[in-house]
Parts: structure tokens; C-alpha cells; sequence
């Protein structure tokens, strides 16, 4: 779940401080990062969770 939080803090700073022209491109790829990233680690979590 860290690396979620690491990948949206990325994605600011990029979106901020980036002369990007396509930003679009950065919030999917972002996004879907976070998503996928999240999701493996609320899995994670719950499954440590239900051994005990």
C-alpha cells in the first residue's frame, strides 16, 4: 500500500513541476498504477489478517 502513496506523489510532482504536454497520459498511467498497486496490497493485508 506504501508504494500506491509513492506512485500518487509521483504523479503530482510530475504533473506540477513536468513541462509535460499530455498530461492525460501521466494521470491514466498514474492511476491505474495506484489501482493495481493498492488493490495487491489490500489483498495482502487481508489474507496475513485471516491466518490469525
Amino acid at each position: 500500500m506504501d508504494i500506491a502513496k509513492y506512485i500518487a506523489t509521483a504523479v503530482i510532482l510530475t504533473t506540477v513541476f513536468g513541462g509535460i504536454q499530455e498530461r492525460w497520459v501521466i494521470y491514466v498511467g498514474g492511476l491505474s498504477a495506484i489501482a493495481v498497486t493498492l488493490l495487491l496490497g489490500l489483498l495482502l493485508v487481508k489474507d496475513r489478517n485471516m491466518d490469525k
